[in-house]
């Protein structure tokens, strides 16, 4: 259900507790006193049969007596009355509930019941075994928390009460203040999704912090987590990181991609930072609430004491952050304005008796150096010099927490005069930290965050996922093996297998005896030096750890002798192993090439990931992979290589020349494809996969499948991100010209300035509601890349020349039950019915996605729409609360 009735609870104006009481140390006394001694506004209703006043107030028998209808209910009563107190609430026309009780579980019934009897109304329950819902500027404390909370900008969700607590308790000593405080509990209907929805909207809210143990709905909540990242920093605490999961037996992708780093992958795509501690969540929204994402977070560091500047390097160095390289002009200014005795290098060392006015000018010049994207200055308590008065001076150059449009960080190490000096910072809009471990830590921060905004708006340079693949031989493939009884494929079926989606293999000969292995190896000696033999088992995966494998053979008899040995060694290793024959191919000697490794595999909670990395036989040794979600594209491709120790080793080094990163990437698009188009997929590795100046070509393959799932169509329904909605493509002419319809692509970017170039500036007004007259590059990718779990965009594209003609999109709330939609035709393409078209689509989407309403805004005086609009049977009312717009309405269930 996602946000239904959600408001009821983030912001009520009336507050029933169910289960309130005058009886001492009872949590139901407790909850009642908060919620009145912190001061909330509205009414306060306490519900208890037992009482005729609590705490001085009426006290009602049930939800029915109730002089109003209660915006929120809080319940605090044995378990298995919850159900019957849903269902009353219900009646009443109560819409959200905060259920405080515990033991209500799968296996007793109850949490069900409470569910059921939610259902019908669409009933709000957050909890159940919840501390309660927090909400401080409205001075509501509708828990058990042992303090309340002051009033701020940054929301809390935590699945842990506990967490929950104690985060509030170093909140308030250290100056921090909340929006919202959501103790999840049980989730039995309320989720992190949900509510991450709820605050992405909430003008109060600058920052969310979440403490997560669990993800129950992946695609909700990676979604939503997108939706909310793109306006607001994300921060995330994941427990559990050193849980391992089960290690799959058939492939090492199974035993490189622990759950840890699969939440990593998972994060980084939705935009959210992720920290390890708990007063690092709070570190990191202060930090990077400040600022907007950067390209790099290059260093220049200024301070008074080089020790200082030392540690903050080592710090910053083991959080794999970059020292910036001050250009000579930078240098020659600074060693005009300094002793001599400076560091000459960055750390910029002022020298302890530094003044302000020098503080004042090393700060101004690396601010100013092209190389430099991030001021971190320091300052150590000396007796030659004033904190105060240095800290007045770094406050003087900045604006909104920059110098020179670059974000300045601090560090006044100390406390006497420190603290003072800190105070004079903060007033000034800049974060100071009490340790060069700490400065260096929120550099980190601005780091990774801007790299996961990076994951998030991403813009591919090409259409990547027009990947050239044959389904039908694939689909073959696995079929004969489900026939068979089998979920392993051969080699040679695995090969066959990544051939059909684009990923270049040796030719491979089956042969059933060292016979007919010593005639294949003659046949492909003819044009191969050395090849290759290899065990052929439909149950033994990895060949190379019982010798299953013999390499550079030259000649006929020696490939006949080798299976004949490998036989003889499997027998030896086990006497009744499954030998079908042998694979023999020829042998790929690329001296230069890297040997890399592509899998996949499913997680327990996000579904399908994909693994890059350094392969070979020392993987599992070597353990240098990344992990991403599918599907990809080459931008998501290429940061995934990026992300490894290899990456840096396929650009090339000393006499090697750089691999060919576009076929690696290839490579990684047809795997993705294979992801998306079969659900049956369980697991598979690509190793060696061997990259050089020449291409790729994948030595060995592993895949497992679940036959009993190989009927069923992609797209894979477990991917934790929607992928790109293809089936929705189609042709269209008018007028004698020919459009091609399809949903839209990140790469359509590119496409926009023409397009926009080509719309009057009156059509864009109309269009917008306001003149217009550019799109910044934020504002075109949020245009192309879209969450298409929640909205869609159709562009026409001119069969001719593929310039963008019109385009129609859908926005849907996180119900899907209302979706507003919008339309834009070339103005030199109006009037021939592209827009007819254009808006037939987006019904047909609509109906298609279970959406249920779809309506518009637009200018009354928007004729030429508004007539489209009735005429396609759209209702049309005026805006309740705009004056000169209407709203277009049509229910398309």
């Amino acid at each position: 259900m996602t946000i239904r009735n959600l408001e009821h609870a983030f912001a009520p104006k009336s507050v029933a507790v169910v289960g309130a009481s005058g009886r001492d140390s009872s949590v139901g006394r407790v909850v009642f006193e908060n919620i009145v001694t912190g001061g909330f506004e509205g009414e306060i209703w306490p519900v208890n049969p037992k009482y005729s006043q609590v705490a001085g107030r009426r006290c009602y028998a049930r939800a029915a007596d109730l002089p109003e209808v209660p915006d929120l209910g809080v319940i605090v009563t044995p378990p298995e009355t919850v159900p019957g107190i849903v269902r009353d609430l219900s009646a009443k026309g109560t819409r959200a509930a905060v259920v405080i009780t515990a033991g209500l579980t799968r296996q007793n019934g109850l949490r069900q019941a409470m569910l059921d009897a939610a259902k019908p109304d669409l009933f709000r329950i957050i909890g159940p075994n919840t501390v309660g819902l927090m909400i401080p500027p409205l001075k509501l404390n509708a828990g058990f928390a042992h303090m309340a909370a002051r009033p701020g900008n940054i929301a809390l969700l935590s699945q842990s009460g506990a967490i929950a607590t104690s985060l509030i308790d170093w909140a308030a000593d250290n100056n921090v203040g909340f929006s919202q405080i959501v103790s999840l509990g049980d989730m039995a209907d309320v989720d992190v999704g949900d509510c991450l929805d709820m605050l992405a909207g909430d003008m109060h809210t600058r920052a969310i912090v979440m403490y997560l143990e669990t993800i129950p709905n992946p695609r909700k909540f990676i979604s939503a987590a997108r939706a909310a990242a793109r306006v607001k920093p994300v921060i995330a605490i994941k427990s559990g990181r050193h849980e391992q999961s089960a290690k799959a037996a058939a492939t090492h992708t199974g035993a490189l991609s622990g759950a840890d780093r699969v939440v990593d992958a998972a994060l980084l795509r939705a935009g959210v930072l992720r920290v390890n501690g708990l007063a690092e969540l709070f570190d990191a929204a202060e930090t990077i609430a400040r600022f907007t994402p950067l390209k790099q977070a290059r260093v220049g560091i200024v301070t008074n004491g080089g020790g200082a500047g030392v540690l903050a390097i080592d710090r910053l160095i083991d959080l794999k952050g970059e020292l910036a390289a001050l250009s000579p002009a930078t240098m020659e200014r600074l060693n005009a304005a300094l002793p001599p005795t400076w560091s000459h290098a960055n750390p910029v060392d002022i020298i302890g008796d530094a003044p302000p006015q020098r503080y004042a000018t090393a700060v101004g010049a690396v601010a100013a150096d092209p190389g430099t994207d991030v001021v971190l200055v320091m300052n150590c308590p000396t007796g030659l010099g004033s904190p105060l008065a240095a800290a007045s001076a770094v406050a003087e150059l900045a604006r909104d927490g920059m110098i020179g449009g670059k974000p300045v960080l601090t560090c006044w190490l100390g406390e006497h005069t420190a603290r003072s000096g800190r105070q004079i910072l903060h007033q000034a809009g800049i974060a100071s930290f009490e340790t060069p471990a700490d400065a260096a830590t929120a550099v980190s921060y601005l780091s990774e965050w801007s790299r996961a905004q990076r994951a998030l708006m991403r813009t591919p340079s090409s259409r990547s996922e027009d990947v050239a693949v044959d389904r039908e031989a694939l689909l073959s493939i696995f079929r004969q093996v489900a026939r068979e009884g089998r979920r392993m494929l051969t080699e040679p079926e695995a090969k066959a297998a990544i051939s059909a989606y684009g990923i270049p293999v040796p030719e491979t000969i089956v042969a059933r005896s060292p016979e007919e292995a010593k005639a294949a190896a003659g046949r492909l000696l003819e044009t191969s030096e050395q090849v290759v033999v290899k065990l052929l088992s439909k149950v033994i995966s990895h060949k190379s750890d019982i010798g299953g494998v013999v390499l550079n053979i030259a000649s006929a008899a020696a490939a006949g002798e080798a299976a004949r040995a490998i036989e003889a060694r499997v027998r030896k290793h086990s006497p009744q192993a499954d030998i079908q024959g042998y694979a023999v191919q020829p042998m790929v000697v690329r001296k230069q090439a890297q040997e890399l490794i592509l899998g996949m595999k499913r997680d327990k909670i996000f579904g399908p990931v994909i693994l890059f990395g350094a392969g070979g036989v020392a993987v599992e040794v070597m353990d240098d992979t990344a992990i991403a979600l599918p599907p990809l594209d080459d931008v998501l491709g290429g940061d995934l290589i990026g992300q490894t120790r290899i990456g840096r080793l396929l650009d090339g080094f000393r006499d090697r020349a750089a691999a060919d990163r576009q076929a690696i990437i290839a490579a990684l698009n047809g795997l993705s494809q294979m992801v998306v188009d079969f659900p049956c997929l369980v697991s598979m590795d690509i190793n060696p996969l061997l990259a050089d100046a020449a291409g790729v070509i994948a030595l060995d393959a592993r895949i497992e499948i679940e036959p009993e799932r190989l009927e069923e169509p992609g797209p894979n329904p477990a991917l934790a991100i929607r992928p790109y909605p293809s089936g929705w493509e189609k042709e269209f002419s008018t007028g004698g010209a020919h459009y091609r319809i399809r949903p839209i692509k990140p790469a359509d970017i590119a496409l926009y300035p023409e397009f926009l170039a080509r719309i009057s500036p009156d059509d864009l007004r109309l269009r917008f509601l306001s003149p217009r007259k550019r799109f910044s590059d934020q504002a075109l990718k949020r245009f192309t890349q879209l969450d298409y779990d929640r909205n869609m965009a159709f562009v026409a594209l001119e069969a001719s020349t593929g310039a963008l003609a019109g385009i129609s999109r859908l926005a849907c709330d996180p119900d899907h039950s209302v979706a507003e939609y919008a339309l834009l035709v070339r103005t030199d393409l109006q009037g021939h019915g592209l827009g007819w078209e254009l808006l037939r689509q987006i019904v047909d989407y609509a109906k298609a996605d279970g959406i249920g309403r779809i309506e518009g805004i637009m200018l009354g005086e928007n004729a030429k729409m508004l007539a489209m609009c009735r005429e396609a049977g759209f209702s049309i009312v005026h805006h309740p609360s705009e004056t000169g717009l209407s709203i277009a309405t049509l229910d398309v269930r």
